[in-house]
C-alpha cells in the first residue's frame, strides 16, 4: 500500500483538463466525450468527498501538520483501491487508508454510493450541466435513516471545489480550437433521467483538424427555442470558437434558425444519426437490414457525385430520397454547391486534413 503525495482528486481534475482540449485514440476517436466526462465527474465527486471525510476524522486537511501541543488521532497512510459499480460501468476509487488511530476508520461514503449508485449518476451530470450548489450535495447525502453523511461544513467546502469546476468548463478560452466540424444536439438518454428538468441537455463537440474530439459546450433548455440555442452559440463564440467548415444539427427550426444566424457561413448537415433512425422507422425491420448498408455506403461516399451514383444503384434509391427529403422541404443541390466552395477554401487553409464522421 503505497503514499500517494497528491490526492486523487487532483490527479482526476488534471486528467479532466487534459481529455476536455481533445479525444483521439489511435488514430480514431476516442469514444463519446459526454460518457466520458461523467466518467472522470464520477471519480472527482467520490474522491472529494471521501477526502473530507477524512479529514473530518483526522481532524485536519490533507497537507496540515500536526499542531504544537495538540494530539494526533491518526495518519494518513495511503489509498487502497476499490471498485465502485455505476449505471454505466466500473469505476476504480482510491480510498483513503489511517494507520495508528485508536478506532479504525471506515468511509461511510464508500458505503453509501455503493448502495446509492444512483445518488451519483444525478450528481455528476448536474456538476457540468449547471453546477451543484451546498443543497444539491448536501440533500444526496443522507443515509436511509437520515443520518447526515458530512458536516455542513464539509459539504460547504466540497461544493465551492466543485463549483469552481463548473465555472472553468463554462467559461474555458475556445480559440485554440481549430474545430473543422461542429456538432449541436440534445443529448443522450442516458444521462436525461439524472436531470430534473424536462427540457433538453444541448451539447455542442466539434473534430479539430488534428481529428480530436473535442467537447465544448453543454447547457439545459429548450432546443425548439431560438432564443434559448442562439445564446448557446453565442456562449461559444464570445469564448473565441472559430467558424467552422460544417456544423451539424437535427431538424429543430429553433436551432437551425439559431445556426444559420450565428454561423451564416457554415455549411448546415443534417445529423446522420437522426436521418438513419427516421429510415429505420419507415421500414419494415428485415427490409431495412437490407437497404441500411446501401444506405451506409452512400454516407459514406467521398463525393456527391459518388453519393449521388451510389443511390441510383439503389432500387427505387431515387424515389425513398425523394419521399423523405422534399416533404421536408429540403434541397441537397444548393448546399451542394457552397459545399464545394467552402470545402475548396477551408481544406487549402486547414493544411488539407479533413476527417470524416
Amino acid at each position: 500500500m503505497a503514499g500517494i503525495k497528491i490526492p486523487p482528486s487532483e490527479k482526476i481534475r488534471k486528467e479532466i483538463r487534459e481529455m476536455v482540449r481533445g479525444m483521439r485514440e489511435a488514430g480514431k476517436f476516442a469514444g463519446n466525450p459526454i460518457e466520458k466526462l461523467m466518467e472522470k465527474a464520477k471519480l472527482l465527486i467520490v474522491e472529494e468527498l471521501l477526502e473530507k471525510e477524512v479529514e473530518e476524522f483526522l481532524e485536519r486537511p490533507y497537507y496540515q501538520r500536526k499542531k504544537q501541543g495538540s494530539e494526533m488521532k491518526g495518519y494518513r497512510n495511503g489509498y487502497e483501491p476499490r471498485k465502485l459499480k455505476t449505471a454505466e460501468g466500473v469505476l476504480t476509487v482510491e480510498v483513503p487508508q489511517v494507520r495508528d488511530s485508536q478506532e479504525p476508520f471506515r468511509s461511510e461514503i464508500q458505503k453509501f454510493f455503493k448502495n446509492n449508485t444512483e445518488v451519483l449518476e444525478k450528481l455528476s451530470t448536474e456538476m457540468y450541466v449547471r453546477g451543484l450548489s451546498t443543497r444539491d450535495i448536501e440533500e444526496a447525502l443522507y443515509t436511509a435513516t437520515g443520518d447526515r453523511l458530512l458536516s455542513k461544513s464539509s459539504v460547504s467546502r466540497v461544493s465551492e471545489i466543485l463549483w469552481k469546476e463548473y465555472e472553468w468548463f463554462i467559461s474555458r478560452d475556445l480559440s485554440e480550437f481549430d474545430i473543422v466540424y461542429l456538432i449541436v444536439d440534445a443529448v443522450y438518454e442516458s444521462i436525461r433521467p439524472y436531470i430534473r428538468t424536462n427540457e433538453a441537455i444541448l451539447v455542442a463537440y466539434g473534430i479539430d483538424s488534428e481529428g480530436r474530439k473535442v467537447l465544448l459546450h453543454m447547457d439545459v433548455g429548450n432546443k425548439e427555442s431560438y432564443d434559448f440555442c442562439r445564446d448557446f452559440l453565442r456562449n461559444m463564440r464570445k469564448r473565441g470558437l472559430k467558424t467552422p467548415l460544417t456544423v451539424t444539427s437535427d431538424r429543430a427550426p429553433g436551432l437551425i434558425k439559431a445556426i444559420e444566424e450565428i454561423f451564416p457561413r457554415c455549411l448546415r448537415i443534417r445529423c446522420w444519426v437522426h436521418r438513419m433512425r427516421n429510415l429505420s422507422n419507415k421500414l419494415p425491420p428485415e427490409l431495412w437490414q437490407m437497404i441500411k448498408p446501401e444506405v451506409v455506403a452512400i454516407r459514406d461516399a467521398l463525393t456527391y457525385e459518388e453519393g449521388k451514383e451510389r443511390l441510383s444503384n439503389v432500387p427505387g434509391g431515387t424515389d425513398v430520397r425523394g419521399g423523405e427529403e422534399k416533404n421536408q422541404g429540403y434541397s441537397e443541390e444548393p448546399e451542394r454547391a457552397e459545399t464545394d466552395r467552402t470545402t475548396q477554401d477551408t481544406v487549402e487553409s486547414r493544411r488539407g486534413k479533413v476527417f470524416w464522421y
